[in-house]
């Protein structure tokens, strides 16, 4: 049974985490076919959107402890695991030239957090829950996770989560900015996959140069910044859809986007 379902619909491809049973809790085999996953997504030239959530009950309870390909003795390297398989799939996460909306229905734990931190828009079921675990467990947040948290919450928060392992709602997350909205449980899916679809029919270009301008942001001063919007505004003044834009908005009709 593959752990990770894939259906592609007219430029939209929604990745399912298939392990209901475990609250789709990550394990090794897991982690290598999102990585996979993603990778090939990023090869399809006919995939303009992805759509992440979880089957079941929970959208991704974090890393299985309980998963037999996984090293749990004393002397284990922690940091293999990370290298190998979860840092390139956060990688691969934030380089994919087309938008991410994750729809966490249920919890997202641990790792399961850091892929919906990681996506570039999050919407909540009303009974989502959001939880840093690795201190229970004598680990620090991975997953970009410290590197998300002070970014979207500020410092003092970042530090709460980590180091009292909360579980907070998705009211919470909403509140303090680490999702874009909450929704009930019964409209999460149709709100998420209309939202998807709307960035899947979208000028897809500029929504590429959109994440990997605010992508490069933190990393750069405003005069570098100021370059970066200069040159990526230069080319997508000479994208089909950028022509396309204009006509509709003087026609005063809806865009019809091809995605070049």
């Amino acid at each position: 049974m593959s752990l990770v379902l894939v259906a592609k619909d007219n430029g939209l491809a929604t990745i399912t985490l298939n392990a209901p049973d475990k609250l789709n809790a990550v394990s090794r085999k897991m982690i290598a076919e999102i990585k996979t996953c993603w990778e090939e997504l990023a090869a399809d030239a006919s995939v303009r959107a992805v759509l992440l959530t979880g089957a079941g009950r929970g959208f991704c309870a974090g890393a299985d402890l309980a998963d037999p390909d996984r090293e749990a003795s004393a002397t284990a390297d922690s940091g293999a695991a990370l290298d190998k398989y979860f840092n390139p799939t956060i990688r691969a996460m934030r380089a994919l030239p087309k938008p991410i909306v994750s729809a966490v229905n249920g919890v997202a734990a641990g790792v399961g957090m850091s892929f919906a931190l990681a996506s570039d828009i999050a919407i909540a079921g009303k009974s989502a829950s959001f939880l840093q675990a690795f201190a229970r467990i004598g680990l620090l947040p991975d997953g970009g996770s410290t590197w998300f948290l002070p970014r979207l919450v500020g410092e003092q928060r970042a530090r709460a989560l980590a180091m009292l392992a909360p579980q907070i709602s998705a009211q919470q997350a909403k509140d303090w900015g680490l999702i874009w909205d909450v929704v009930e449980d019964a409209e999460l899916m149709k709100t998420a996959t209309e939202l998807a679809r709307r960035l899947a029919d979208g000028p897809t270009m500029a929504l590429s140069r959109i994440k990997e301008a605010l992508g490069r942001a933190s990393g750069n001063t405003l005069s570098e910044q100021l370059d970066v919007e200069r040159d990526f505004q230069r080319e997508l003044g000479r994208s089909g859809d950028f022509k396309e834009g204009v006509a509709a908005f003087l026609a005063k009709r809806k865009p019809a986007f091809k995605g070049n």
